[in-house]
């Protein structure tokens, strides 16, 4: 792994000489620049205005124009001598938490390796601190023509140094978010941490992969071997806007389960429960009702039958 930056971790008095090592690396694949109208190989060549001529790269410097059209020409020497102490060290500045970073701020991460044997044991101090602690350290460090504030933490046993943007280079969020007082009722909320819970059950983050590079791979190979190119299915439109959240929330939620029913929250279901018993209890009293003025109508029914029996059957008098 090819070293990218030498230097000193400075923690308080003690000394750490160290490398680093770029930890990340992209798998693009590589595109140049053709002529659309016969694919001839564009190249971009380095131009002197004031000779009029191309000049090769080992003559090209970095230069400043001033406001009012000046130039200076700045050489690597000139780069290599600014005075800057994070120049070749890393000055610890302070701990914290790493929640007080907003990952905002992050930027491009190396791996930290001891220049000798004898850088060992420090570097093991810092680590085995920093995991105990739960903290990460601020510093500061000047990579390549700039200088960045950086962090220092632990990643698989390992130091890295994650470079950050300096904190006024932040742009600020105000009116991006939407405007006015949002409500979001209690049983939403429930349902949507309910559908992140789901989601989240057995989600690896190793197993993600590329698509857009497999999908142009797959155009590039088919240019090359003079097939139809392949298209993906038209999926629809997503709509614009939600009208039932709660509609919405359960749909996700069902299609996130594979198709199982999702249950609402309690809140939402008691109301239901409590109408299903009113009207199961309006039922019965209905019914109760109904048996009452039937045995009601019966025993009348069978008062007058009863009297009119008696009349029938009872003697006559002598004259």
């Amino acid at each position: 792994m090819q070293t990218t930056w030498k230097g000193t971790i400075s923690f308080g008095l003690v000394s750490i000489p160290v490398h680093l090592y770029s930890a990340t690396q992209e798998h693009d694949v590589p595109l140049h620049q053709v002529h659309a109208k016969d694919g001839g190989r564009v190249r971009m060549k380095r131009y002197c205005e004031q000779e009029e001529k191309e000049v090769p790269y080992a003559e090209i410097a970095k230069g400043y124009e001033s406001p009012d059209g000046r130039t200076v020409t700045l050489t690597d020497e000139d780069l290599a001598d600014l005075p800057l102490p994070s120049k070749k060290i890393i000055d610890v500045l302070a701990f914290v938490d790493a929640g007080d970073i907003d990952p905002l701020m992050f930027s491009k991460a190396y791996y930290v390796g001891v220049a000798d044997q004898a850088a060992a044991k420090p570097y093991a101090l810092l680590r085995d601190a920093l995991l105990e602690s739960g903290q990460i350290a601020v510093t500061k460090i000047a990579l390549r023509t700039r200088e960045s504030p950086a962090v220092l933490r632990v990643h698989e046993g390992t130091l890295v140094l994650q470079t950050c943007i300096w904190p006024d280079e932040v742009r600020p969020a105000a009116g991006i978010a939407p405007e006015g007082d949002v409500t979001v009722r209690p049983q939403e909320l429930k349902m949507a941490r309910s559908l992140m819970d789901t989601l989240s059950e057995d989600f690896d983050l190793s197993q993600l992969h590329d698509d857009y590079q497999q999908a142009l791979q797959q155009v590039i190979t088919a240019r090359l071997e003079g097939v139809e190119l392949p298209h993906e299915e038209e999926t629809g439109e997503a709509p614009d806007n939600v009208i039932d959240l709660m509609e919405a929330l359960r749909s996700s939620l069902r299609q996130a389960k594979g198709g199982h029913q999702a249950e609402a929250p309690a809140d939402e279901r008691a109301p239901a429960k409590k109408t299903a018993a009113k009207k199961t209890t309006a039922a019965a009293a209905t019914k109760s009702a109904a048996t009452k003025t039937g045995a009601t109508k019966s025993a009348a029914k069978k008062t007058a039958v009863k009297k009119t029996t008696t009349r029938k059957s009872a003697p006559r008098r002598a004259s």
